[in-house]
């Protein structure tokens, strides 16, 4: 994911969150992320991304994907998961990387109070830019949203990288 503050790669877990990962990869291929914001940003919480255009114009998405927050991943620092309404399964194209460890957005049980928000993978390069994000000075932006930088933090581009392959033995 290349950012106006720098590259961040990330590693999925597609065995402990398949539908969530599908999900997400499709965005990539569909090309969704290039040219959003990050216009979420929360010092000792979070950076949240993937919705708005440079614009701030709401992006379209497709059906929201099944809650699969109880897969035993949780919402520590690093860690990208979805974002989504007070309804459990309504997450769709935003997602957000937590800079704080954030017990309090773990699955707990599956009620519409305890399902939580759904980890699906880590930052494996780049929390330095995650941190310059979150360092980035925010107020209120187009429609009233909450801390929303002041300059934009912009994704320029998100694309699948393959993982390397193991040496043989």
């Amino acid at each position: 994911m290349k950012t106006t503050l720098g590259t961040v790669v990330i590693e999925l877990y597609g065995d402990k969150a398949p539908l969530t990962v599908d999900n997400f990869l499709q965005y990539v291929k569909d090309r969704h992320y290039d040219g959003t914001l990050f216009h979420r940003v929360i010092p000792g919480f979070m950076v949240q991304g993937g919705g708005y255009g440079a614009d701030f114009g709401e992006k379209r998405v497709r059906k929201p994907v099944r809650n699969e927050a109880g897969n035993g991943l949780r919402n520590e620092a690093g860690t990208i998961a979805m974002a989504r309404t007070s309804d459990p399964h309504s997450a769709t194209a935003q997602f957000f990387i937590n800079v704080a460890d954030n017990e309090f957005l773990n699955f707990r049980f599956p009620t519409q109070e305890g399902y939580g928000y759904c980890v699906f993978g880590k930052v494996v390069k780049g929390m330095d830019v995650v941190n310059r994000i979150v360092k980035v000075p925010t107020g209120t932006g187009p429609g009233g949203h909450r801390d929303v930088p002041l300059k934009p933090v912009v994704i320029e581009s998100a694309r699948l990288v393959e993982p390397a392959a193991k040496p043989a033995k």
